[in-house]
Protein backbone atom coordinates (compact mmCIF):
# COMPACT_ATOMS: atom_id res chain seq x y z
CA UNK A 1 0.00 0.00 0.00
CA UNK A 2 1.64 3.02 -0.81
CA UNK A 3 2.18 5.71 2.02
CA UNK A 4 1.23 9.43 1.07
CA UNK A 5 1.15 11.86 3.78
CA UNK A 6 1.51 16.01 3.69
CA UNK A 7 3.30 17.22 7.34
CA UNK A 8 2.52 21.21 7.49
CA UNK A 9 5.55 22.73 9.31
CA UNK A 10 4.91 26.55 10.59
CA UNK A 11 8.14 28.37 11.03
CA UNK A 12 8.36 31.69 12.83
CA UNK A 13 9.87 33.14 9.99
CA UNK A 14 9.67 35.09 6.54
CA UNK A 15 10.26 33.08 3.13
CA UNK A 16 13.79 34.73 2.69
CA UNK A 17 14.61 34.25 6.22
CA UNK A 18 13.76 29.98 5.85
CA UNK A 19 15.47 29.72 3.00
CA UNK A 20 18.88 30.79 4.58
CA UNK A 21 18.10 28.68 7.64
CA UNK A 22 17.25 25.93 5.92
CA UNK A 23 20.65 26.11 4.20
CA UNK A 24 22.08 26.79 6.85
CA UNK A 25 21.10 23.83 9.43
CA UNK A 26 21.65 21.27 5.76
CA UNK A 27 25.01 22.54 5.94
CA UNK A 28 25.82 21.87 9.42
CA UNK A 29 23.82 18.86 10.05
CA UNK A 30 25.66 17.07 7.43
CA UNK A 31 29.13 17.80 8.71
CA UNK A 32 27.92 16.72 12.36
CA UNK A 33 26.55 13.66 11.39
CA UNK A 34 29.42 12.38 8.89
CA UNK A 35 32.69 10.61 9.71
CA UNK A 36 34.71 8.33 7.90
CA UNK A 37 32.46 5.50 8.08
CA UNK A 38 28.84 7.40 7.66
CA UNK A 39 27.52 10.22 6.37
CA UNK A 40 26.76 11.94 3.43
CA UNK A 41 28.55 12.23 0.19
CA UNK A 42 28.14 14.87 -2.43
CA UNK A 43 28.04 13.15 -6.00
CA UNK A 44 26.90 16.68 -7.94
CA UNK A 45 25.64 19.96 -7.32
CA UNK A 46 24.94 21.72 -10.26
CA UNK A 47 22.07 24.64 -11.40
CA UNK A 48 19.28 23.26 -13.28
CA UNK A 49 16.78 24.72 -15.39
CA UNK A 50 13.76 22.75 -16.64
CA UNK A 51 9.99 23.85 -17.83
CA UNK A 52 8.31 22.38 -14.37
CA UNK A 53 10.56 24.37 -11.64
CA UNK A 54 11.95 26.39 -13.68
CA UNK A 55 15.62 27.77 -12.31
CA UNK A 56 17.29 25.84 -9.39
CA UNK A 57 19.74 23.49 -8.00
CA UNK A 58 19.86 20.12 -8.24
CA UNK A 59 21.92 18.13 -6.19
CA UNK A 60 22.78 14.11 -5.93
CA UNK A 61 23.96 12.54 -2.56
CA UNK A 62 24.86 8.89 -1.32
CA UNK A 63 23.84 8.58 2.41
CA UNK A 64 25.17 5.72 4.04
CA UNK A 65 23.60 5.26 7.84
CA UNK A 66 23.61 1.92 8.22
CA UNK A 67 24.21 1.84 12.22
CA UNK A 68 20.94 3.83 11.96
CA UNK A 69 18.71 1.38 10.47
CA UNK A 70 16.23 -0.62 12.85
CA UNK A 71 17.97 -4.27 13.46
CA UNK A 72 14.54 -5.97 11.68
CA UNK A 73 15.32 -3.90 8.84
CA UNK A 74 19.05 -5.58 9.35
CA UNK A 75 18.01 -9.15 9.14
CA UNK A 76 16.45 -8.16 5.50
CA UNK A 77 19.65 -6.82 4.23
CA UNK A 78 23.32 -6.41 4.80
CA UNK A 79 23.91 -3.34 6.50
CA UNK A 80 26.37 -2.14 3.62
CA UNK A 81 23.20 -2.65 1.34
CA UNK A 82 21.59 0.00 3.16
CA UNK A 83 23.19 3.26 1.18
CA UNK A 84 20.45 5.78 0.16
CA UNK A 85 20.66 7.84 -3.07
CA UNK A 86 18.79 10.89 -3.06
CA UNK A 87 18.22 13.45 -6.23
CA UNK A 88 16.87 16.96 -5.29
CA UNK A 89 15.41 20.16 -7.43
CA UNK A 90 15.67 22.94 -5.29
CA UNK A 91 13.85 25.96 -7.07
CA UNK A 92 12.92 27.58 -4.14
CA UNK A 93 9.87 28.24 -3.17
CA UNK A 94 9.11 24.99 -4.74
CA UNK A 95 11.18 21.63 -4.20
CA UNK A 96 11.23 18.03 -5.20
CA UNK A 97 13.69 15.07 -4.01
CA UNK A 98 13.47 11.56 -4.85
CA UNK A 99 15.19 8.70 -2.55
CA UNK A 100 15.83 5.33 -3.83
CA UNK A 101 17.78 2.42 -2.19
CA UNK A 102 19.98 0.03 -4.69
CA UNK A 103 19.12 -2.46 -2.60
CA UNK A 104 15.73 -2.68 -2.46
CA UNK A 105 15.30 -1.39 -6.39
CA UNK A 106 11.52 -1.09 -6.26
CA UNK A 107 11.17 1.33 -3.32
CA UNK A 108 11.22 5.03 -4.15
CA UNK A 109 10.45 7.58 -1.66
CA UNK A 110 9.14 11.21 -3.19
CA UNK A 111 9.19 14.69 -1.45
CA UNK A 112 7.68 17.46 -2.63
CA UNK A 113 7.48 20.59 -1.12
CA UNK A 114 5.63 24.11 -1.28
CA UNK A 115 6.80 27.14 0.64
CA UNK A 116 4.41 29.49 1.84
CA UNK A 117 4.12 32.65 3.61
CA UNK A 118 0.78 31.51 5.91
CA UNK A 119 0.23 29.52 8.72
CA UNK A 120 -0.30 26.45 7.27
CA UNK A 121 -4.17 26.91 6.32
CA UNK A 122 -3.38 26.67 2.89
CA UNK A 123 -5.59 23.59 1.39
CA UNK A 124 -4.16 21.60 -1.63
CA UNK A 125 -0.70 23.46 -2.18
CA UNK A 126 0.16 20.41 -4.27
CA UNK A 127 -2.56 20.38 -7.02
CA UNK A 128 -3.89 16.82 -6.07
CA UNK A 129 -6.77 15.30 -8.01
CA UNK A 130 -9.52 13.82 -5.77
CA UNK A 131 -7.99 10.35 -5.50
CA UNK A 132 -5.26 11.75 -3.89
CA UNK A 133 -6.55 13.97 -1.96
CA UNK A 134 -8.90 10.98 -0.52
CA UNK A 135 -5.43 9.09 0.42
CA UNK A 136 -3.94 11.78 1.44
CA UNK A 137 -3.30 12.31 5.14
CA UNK A 138 -2.34 15.42 6.87
CA UNK A 139 -0.49 15.82 9.73
CA UNK A 140 1.25 19.40 11.81
CA UNK A 141 4.26 19.63 13.50
CA UNK A 142 4.68 21.93 16.12
CA UNK A 143 8.59 22.36 16.34
CA UNK A 144 7.84 23.25 20.58
CA UNK A 145 7.32 19.52 20.42
CA UNK A 146 10.38 17.19 20.53
CA UNK A 147 10.08 13.57 19.12
CA UNK A 148 11.08 10.62 21.53
CA UNK A 149 10.34 8.15 19.55
CA UNK A 150 13.36 4.98 17.89
CA UNK A 151 13.65 7.39 15.19
CA UNK A 152 14.19 10.84 16.84
CA UNK A 153 17.10 8.70 18.67
CA UNK A 154 18.72 7.97 15.02
CA UNK A 155 18.60 10.98 14.03
CA UNK A 156 19.28 13.19 16.93
CA UNK A 157 16.91 14.84 19.24
CA UNK A 158 18.02 18.59 20.23
CA UNK A 159 17.38 20.28 23.61
CA UNK A 160 16.02 23.56 22.60
CA UNK A 161 12.59 24.53 24.71
CA UNK A 162 10.87 27.04 22.96
CA UNK A 163 8.67 27.59 25.27
CA UNK A 164 11.46 29.48 27.06
CA UNK A 165 14.24 30.13 24.44
CA UNK A 166 14.49 33.54 23.08
CA UNK A 167 16.82 34.88 20.23
CA UNK A 168 18.98 37.66 20.96
CA UNK A 169 19.39 39.11 17.62
CA UNK A 170 15.49 39.36 16.44
CA UNK A 171 13.65 39.02 20.00
CA UNK A 172 11.41 36.35 18.63
CA UNK A 173 10.31 33.48 21.38
CA UNK A 174 9.54 32.42 23.52
CA UNK A 175 6.89 30.00 21.04
CA UNK A 176 3.86 29.28 23.73
CA UNK A 177 0.24 27.72 23.18
CA UNK A 178 -1.37 28.40 19.52
CA UNK A 179 1.71 30.35 18.73
CA UNK A 180 1.60 29.27 15.20
CA UNK A 181 -1.69 31.96 14.65
CA UNK A 182 -0.05 34.79 16.87
CA UNK A 183 3.57 35.16 15.53
CA UNK A 184 4.28 37.35 12.41
CA UNK A 185 6.77 36.72 10.28
CA UNK A 186 5.25 33.20 10.06
CA UNK A 187 5.45 30.70 7.34
CA UNK A 188 4.74 27.20 6.28
CA UNK A 189 7.08 24.03 4.47
CA UNK A 190 3.90 22.28 3.40
CA UNK A 191 5.82 18.70 2.69
CA UNK A 192 3.78 16.09 0.54
CA UNK A 193 5.83 12.28 1.20
CA UNK A 194 5.02 9.35 -1.13
CA UNK A 195 6.60 6.00 -0.36
CA UNK A 196 6.30 2.65 -2.44
CA UNK A 197 7.47 -0.35 -1.37
CA UNK A 198 5.87 -2.76 -3.22
CA UNK A 199 7.13 -6.02 -1.19
CA UNK A 200 5.53 -8.79 -0.38
CA UNK A 201 5.40 -9.78 3.67
CA UNK A 202 7.41 -6.23 4.76
CA UNK A 203 6.56 -3.86 2.58
CA UNK A 204 4.07 -1.68 4.44
CA UNK A 205 6.39 -2.32 7.49
CA UNK A 206 8.98 -0.50 5.54
CA UNK A 207 6.75 1.92 4.04
CA UNK A 208 5.83 3.15 7.76
CA UNK A 209 9.14 2.88 8.90
CA UNK A 210 10.81 4.95 6.09
CA UNK A 211 7.95 7.43 7.23
CA UNK A 212 8.44 7.92 11.05
CA UNK A 213 11.99 8.39 9.82
CA UNK A 214 11.24 11.25 7.57
CA UNK A 215 8.74 12.79 9.95
CA UNK A 216 11.70 12.87 12.86
CA UNK A 217 13.96 14.42 10.12
CA UNK A 218 11.63 17.11 9.47
CA UNK A 219 10.95 17.40 13.18
CA UNK A 220 14.59 17.74 13.85
CA UNK A 221 15.85 20.10 11.05
CA UNK A 222 13.02 22.46 11.57
CA UNK A 223 13.76 22.46 15.63
CA UNK A 224 17.62 23.39 14.92
CA UNK A 225 16.29 25.94 11.81
CA UNK A 226 15.25 27.97 14.66
CA UNK A 227 16.88 27.13 17.30
CA UNK A 228 19.97 27.98 15.56
CA UNK A 229 18.34 31.69 14.61
CA UNK A 230 20.86 33.16 16.30
CA UNK A 231 23.79 32.07 13.87
CA UNK A 232 22.53 32.41 10.66
CA UNK A 233 20.20 35.14 10.54
CA UNK A 234 22.19 38.69 8.94
CA UNK A 235 24.04 35.71 6.72
CA UNK A 236 23.24 35.71 2.51
CA UNK A 237 22.78 33.24 0.06
CA UNK A 238 25.78 34.21 -1.68
CA UNK A 239 27.79 33.69 2.00
CA UNK A 240 26.24 30.24 2.24
CA UNK A 241 26.74 28.86 -1.39
CA UNK A 242 30.38 29.47 -0.78
CA UNK A 243 30.50 27.92 2.56
CA UNK A 244 28.16 24.61 1.12
CA UNK A 245 31.08 24.68 -1.50
CA UNK A 246 33.72 23.92 1.19
CA UNK A 247 31.41 21.83 2.93
CA UNK A 248 30.98 19.59 -0.08
CA UNK A 249 34.65 19.07 -0.06
CA UNK A 250 35.14 18.31 3.28
CA UNK A 251 31.89 15.83 3.27
CA UNK A 252 33.75 13.73 0.30
CA UNK A 253 37.18 13.85 2.38
CA UNK A 254 35.67 12.74 5.24
CA UNK A 255 33.75 9.69 3.92
CA UNK A 256 37.10 8.99 2.25
CA UNK A 257 36.21 9.46 -1.49
CA UNK A 258 39.21 9.31 -4.11
CA UNK A 259 40.02 13.13 -4.64
CA UNK A 260 42.30 14.08 -7.57
CA UNK A 261 45.32 16.53 -7.45
CA UNK A 262 43.37 18.66 -8.98
CA UNK A 263 40.56 18.90 -6.95
CA UNK A 264 42.43 18.86 -3.58
CA UNK A 265 44.25 22.14 -5.25
CA UNK A 266 40.78 24.05 -6.19
CA UNK A 267 39.54 23.18 -3.25
CA UNK A 268 42.40 24.94 -1.21
CA UNK A 269 42.96 27.53 -3.69
CA UNK A 270 39.21 28.48 -3.45
CA UNK A 271 38.80 27.82 0.44
CA UNK A 272 41.56 29.30 2.04
CA UNK A 273 42.56 28.87 6.26
CA UNK A 274 39.80 32.02 6.80
CA UNK A 275 37.06 30.04 5.20
CA UNK A 276 37.39 26.87 6.60
CA UNK A 277 37.63 28.53 10.07
CA UNK A 278 34.53 30.14 9.30
CA UNK A 279 32.60 27.04 8.03
CA UNK A 280 33.92 25.12 11.50
CA UNK A 281 32.55 27.69 13.14
CA UNK A 282 29.10 27.30 11.97
CA UNK A 283 29.32 23.21 12.75
CA UNK A 284 30.80 23.22 16.11
CA UNK A 285 27.99 26.88 17.66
Amino acid sequence: MVQVKEFRIVMPMSLEEYRVAQMHMVLKMQQQSTNEAEGVEILENRPFEDDVYGKGQYTSKLYRLQSKAPSWLTTLAPKDALVMQEESWNAYPRCKTVIKCPYFAKLCVTIETVHLEDNGKSENVHGLNKEQLKARQVEFIDITLPTTDYWSYAVGSSDFDFTKFKSKKTGRGPLLGGWQDKCDPVMTAYKLVTINAPYWGFGCKLEQALLAGERALFVESHRNCFGWIDEWFGMTMEQLSELEEEGDCLLNKKMGKPISLTETEDCESRFPGNSKTHLQQVVKT
